[in-house]
């Protein structure tokens, strides 16, 4: 099934728009991101699997396909990407049974009323 309907392609177009719309806050965000991917305490390879994983978690489907390539680029085998998603998936997972006890604690109170 072909699901490219639902997300635009990036093209030059939108990117330029963007940068007219927003120009210097379209400039700090390229800044911020190429100082937060560049080789650091972390390498490079550590911080696009990182990023894989939150895109995977943050369900963004153009940030899937640029920190996947991203990763390949910098190194990443494929099994280290899918052990990253697999990582992500546990989180989120886990996530919601920890936010379970809000409901459990919420009917222990209806309950009681």
């Amino acid at each position: 099934m072909d699901h490219d309907h639902f997300f635009p392609q990036p093209t030059r177009e939108i990117a330029e728009k963007r940068a007219a719309l927003a120009p210097e806050a379209l400039e700090a965000w390229r800044n911020f991101s190429r100082t937060v991917y560049k080789e650091g305490a972390l390498p490079e390879k550590y911080k696009q699997l990182i990023a894989v994983a939150v895109a995977h978690v943050t369900q963004c489907p153009y940030c899937i396909r640029s920190h996947t390539a991203l990763a390949v680029r910098k190194g990443a085998t494929q099994e280290e990407i899918m052990e990253a998603i697999w990582v992500a998936a546990e989180m989120r997972a886990g996530a919601a049974v920890a936010h379970s006890a809000l409901a459990m604690d919420e009917m222990e109170k209806l309950a009681g009323k």
